[in-house]
């Protein structure tokens, strides 16, 4: 998994750096304010990329006495630092570029040179795009690409798809508003264009901060997994009653599960430690993202007193 997420991550890196500094250069030399978003748009999702990659990096680290689960969530804290970052420096910071030219219209000066940027952009955007949606696509299974996004566990691919699909969006904005301002001669549509960008930016970094939120504070496996793991409790002639089967992601690739369940009371706790060490081991063998597995006993009556 974190490989895919790496490939799609530094294509995404190496097409934004390069197309934020044409952006850049294209702006100062026309004035453009839609131009200008763009700029500010690459170059935040440049770092986004990189804080990302350092997220993986983190999040790769062995776990400690201090972290005796390891550091998987960093990803998540990481991802939702990036959207935080897509709301304040790339959506509000167009917004108000798009808002001080609208109250302060300003002529853009050889046009042409946006037009070949846009469309260099276009082309490298959609490269990006490509790339992570084809990693995408390989993660996700035969899920749809709703279920993926909002039960998927690993937050890099779909922050990347995001990005880059907002990134292609924003580019047809801005080339909408060149069009727009070239047809009129009204230089309003450059400023509604940042303002647009802004827009884009800034839903985009909600549905983004909404995800990475739910991972943060702690989401179950998939319910298949939580389901596998039922089945195979309840074909223990040794329990009487599942109590409870929670889980929890530690982090893409580490699943905690936490057992509720009552024994049979004939059985010795030689046979108790002894089913639940097999219980253990097969319930790991289910998922390899299974890595601890924690088994209660206690009786049905107490565990339900104890949960309301």
């Amino acid at each position: 998994m974190a490989g895919s997420s790496k490939k799609a991550i530094f294509a995404a890196l190496i097409g934004n750096s390069l197309i934020a500094v044409t952006k850049f250069a294209a702006a100062v030399h026309t004035g453009s304010a839609a131009m200008m978003s763009e700029g500010i748009h690459s170059l935040v999702d440049s770092g986004n990329q990189v804080l990302l990659l350092w997220g993986i990096r983190s999040a790769n680290r062995p776990a400690s006495p201090e972290f005796p689960f390891g550091h998987g969530k960093e990803i998540y804290f990481w991802s939702f630092v990036v959207a935080m970052l897509i709301f304040a420096l790339g959506g509000t910071v167009s917004l108000y570029k798009g808002w001080q030219h609208l109250a302060h219209p300003t002529t853009i000066e050889n046009i042409a040179i946006n037009y070949v940027v846009l469309g260099f952009a276009v082309i490298f955007e959609t490269a990006a795009l490509w790339v992570a949606l084809k990693e995408f696509n390989l993660s996700r299974g035969s899920r749809s690409i709703y279920r993926a996004i909002v039960k998927g566990k690993d937050p890099t691919l779909f922050v990347v798809v995001f990005e880059d699909s907002a990134a292609l969006l924003g580019l047809l904005v801005a080339l909408a508003g060149l069009i727009m301002y070239q047809l009129t001669g009204n230089p309003v549509y450059d400023a509604i264009a940042s303002m647009g960008i802004g827009v884009v930016l800034i839903l985009t970094a909600l549905i983004l901060a909404i995800e990475s939120k739910s991972l943060l504070i702690g989401e179950s496996a998939d319910p298949k997994i939580v389901n596998g793991i039922r089945a195979i409790l309840g074909g223990d002639e040794r329990l009487i009653t599942v109590n409870e089967v929670a889980t929890l992601h530690m982090g893409p690739d580490f699943i905690v599960v936490t057992i509720s369940v009552d024994f049979v009371d004939a059985l010795t706790s030689a046979e108790i430690e002894q089913a639940v060490t097999q219980l253990t081991r097969t319930i790991k063998a289910t998922d390899l993202r299974i890595k601890r597995v924690f088994i209660e006993a206690e009786r049905q009556l107490d565990h339900h007193k104890k949960v309301t």
